[in-house]
């Protein structure tokens, strides 16, 4: 295998798939990328097994086709490292020389052929998504994936594709977060996706209001195409818990207050409650006010912040984070939260609409 290249656009391909290079593994080959030279243009590849990732092709100048494994950081940092605007990059048997400007180095390779294959994932319906709005779902609902890997089907998210609608939910045992984007799909279909895929997927995702990424599901593998880059991941398979039973708009307690001023205020006195699962933070709603505070060995806090509010009285104790995870994951300056008792679940929702919504569990006083 031969080829020149433009370096940057090599960089980019490589930071696209180092993402799915595998850091923990006994396999040598898995923390390598497949670099695979044909028709004037190079795909780079990596997997871990549970996510595989193929660049677009880059285009190179080829005078020999063939591929390669070579090790991901070496490779990596040595590219990031070269003075010069091109990469030659030749392989023998046993090593590969990349050259650039006046450096020059050789690394040794691992056979093509021990690099897994990416899994085949039919492509008889893809599901499309404007690239932002599949990051902003992500990025609004990541933070609340469980960590505990006891119920497996937790630790990933849910897609929901509905005939009007596509939805991201995340559950960990104290919260819900649920983001939903209006879609046109012509068949129904849901799948629980590793959190981990999902990560690296919000960072491979463009900016740009008019970039779409296609969806493709199967039974054990969702494939997932964006700006010619391919992400290939696994599926958790279990059954989801039946979240939508838990958003009931019946409340005793609603306010609406301005956002960004709660969350100031909920991050002050979270200062004084270091350990939020011993010693969280207290709200006590009434007389159009939200009175917030904080009380432990080291000190104490008061808040006090204006809402609308409507229905009985109450006093209900959160851990502090939760709270804010959710508010700083929603975008508009107004927002309603729904209590029905002391020890029963709030739900922060749009004033209007139901875009968003989250659940989060309160703990006893």
């Amino acid at each position: 295998m031969k080829l020149t290249l433009d370096k940057d656009l090599l960089i980019e391909g490589i930071n696209t798939v180092s993402k799915a290079v595998s850091t923990r593994t006994t396999l040598p080959v898995l923390e390598c990328i497949l670099l695979t030279a044909q028709n004037d243009t190079l795909t780079l590849t990596a997997s871990d097994l549970e996510i595989s990732i193929k660049s677009a092709p880059i285009l190179a100048d080829v005078s020999e086709n063939g591929s390669t494994a070579i090790e991901a950081k070496l490779f990596s940092e040595i590219i990031r490292r070269l003075n010069g605007d091109k990469v030659t990059i030749s392989v023998n048997d046993k090593e590969a020389i990349i050259k650039c400007g006046f450096s020059e180095f050789t690394v040794m390779i691992q056979p093509a052929e021990d690099f897994p294959d990416i899994p085949e994932v039919e492509k008889e319906y893809s599901y499309k998504l404007k690239q932002n709005d599949l990051r902003d779902m992500i990025n609004s609902t990541i933070f609340s994936v469980a960590m505990d890997e006891s119920k497996p089907f937790l630790t990933g998210e849910l897609m929901e594709f509905k005939k009007d609608r596509t939805n991201v939910v995340s559950v960990d045992g104290f919260r819900i977060s649920y983001r939903s984007q209006s879609t046109d799909n012509e068949k129904e279909s849901k799948v629980i996706i590793p959190a981990k895929t999902m990560r690296e997927i919000s960072r491979i995702l463009s900016g740009n209001e008019e970039d779409e990424t296609e969806i493709f599901v199967t039974e054990k593998h969702v494939l997932f195409s964006i700006n010619g880059n391919t992400v290939v991941t696994r599926t958790i398979e279990g059954d989801y818990i039946k979240y939508e039973q838990t958003f009931t708009d019946e409340y005793k307690t609603k306010i609406v207050l301005d956002r960004a001023e709660i969350i100031s205020s909920l991050e002050r006195a979270s200062l004084i409650s270091r350990d939020a699962r011993k010693m969280p933070v207290k709200l006590e709603i009434g007389g159009g006010k939200v009175i917030i505070t904080s009380q432990t060995e080291i000190g104490k806090a008061y808040e006090e912040i204006d809402s609308v509010t409507e229905g009985e009285e109450l006093k209900i104790a959160f851990n502090p984070r939760y709270l804010i995870d959710a508010l700083k994951a929603i975008e508009d300056e107004r927002v309603t939260i729904q209590f029905n008792s002391p020890l029963g679940p709030c739900i922060i929702k749009p004033q209007d609409g139901d875009l968003y919504k989250y659940l989060i569990l309160p703990l006893r006083i």
